[in-house]
């Protein structure tokens, strides 16, 4: 049995999927541009200020602490600049990479307005940067490229061995008997189905101090055939505990009340394409931890072993005494 949410803008009741999926659905409204065509075939867009982008406008998840997810914000920018691509003539293009700056909390119970500035149309790449905005202020801002397919080399490092997703714990497992708002938050009514193969450190440290693990997940139903709401998926997956192994080499859980912990930055390679209801292997190794920072680097394997992408985070991570 699915379990369904209410979604906050209308009262509709949607599976968890359908509500992140509306989410993804921005309203677009309205653009005005000048472009001009280059010799080389390119073209060159002129900056007129906000009237020269495309506007989007998109609401949030409720969450439990009040603040917008991060990786909610990620996955609707690839959406909004996605959209700017879509009408272009020509073979489709397709998102390759994004980086990103979390740059202040966003308010869940408000909506985001996402400013598209096109930056580049060539022969095979498109870049786009976005700004997500609230209350007139920006709290992300991304600059995303699209390719057109194309031939070339291609080699790809293996999928390490892990044990089958099925015989991991649920969410719903770990916090069973727990009535928490954090923990009601974590097991019931979420869009993606996360499972630790180290086990989960939400609640107590790992049982050893290692800067790696690996998370098995997927969107919980059946996602549209559109590569670009895969791949907005998938960045909104991406988010999920890829702080992590910083936090599992230090022998601490989310549940520790000195923690503090913020997303600084994002970085994201779309190597091939994958469908976000398929299992994906993310596994994760922290490299480096300084100067109230940790670093992280992740890898998104299919369940038959194609390297899908490659991700990058930075967060403030802080100990309160």
């Amino acid at each position: 049995m699915v379990s369904c949410v209410t979604t906050p803008e209308n009262g509709a009741i949607l599976s968890p999927l359908e509500d992140l999926l509306d989410v993804l659905d921005l309203e677009p409204v309205g653009s005005a541009h000048i472009t001009m065509r280059e010799a080389d075939g390119g073209t060159t867009d002129f900056d007129l200020g906000e009237s020269d982008r495309d506007i989007f406008i998109g609401r949030s998840q409720p969450m439990p602490h009040g603040r917008v997810f991060g990786g909610q914000v990620l996955a609707q920018s690839v959406i909004a600049a996605g959209r700017t691509v879509q009408d272009l003539e020509g073979a489709p293009r397709q998102i390759h990479s994004l980086h990103g700056y979390f740059l202040r909390a966003g308010d869940a119970g408000h909506r985001i307005r996402f400013s598209v500035e096109r930056l580049r149309d060539g022969h095979s790449f498109s870049v786009r940067r976005v700004q997500a905005i609230q209350n007139g202020r920006a709290i992300m801002s991304m600059i995303a490229s699209f390719q057109s397919e194309a031939a070339g080399l291609d080699h790809q490092d293996h999928m390490p061995a892990a044990p089958d997703p099925e015989r991991m714990e649920t969410l719903a497992e770990v916090f069973a008997g727990m009535d928490d708002p954090q923990a009601n938050f974590w097991s019931r009514d979420k869009a993606i189905d996360l499972r630790h193969v180290e086990g989960a450190i939400y609640l107590r440290p790992g049982r050893q101090l290692a800067s790696q693990q690996s998370v098995w997940l997927r969107a919980v139903g059946t996602m549209p055939e559109d590569p670009l709401v895969n791949a907005a998926v998938l960045a909104y997956c991406s988010d999920y505990s890829l702080l992590e192994p910083v936090l599992r080499q230090h022998g601490l859980a989310w549940s520790d009340r000195r923690l503090r912990v913020a997303s600084l930055d994002h970085a994201m390679w779309f190597h091939r394409p994958g469908r976000a209801d398929d299992w994906i292997l993310y596994t994760q190794s922290s490299p480096s931890a300084s100067g109230g920072r940790g670093l992280a680097a992740a890898r998104m394997f299919s369940s038959d072993g194609v390297l899908l992408a490659t991700v990058a985070q930075e967060g403030m991570m802080r100990l309160k005494e």
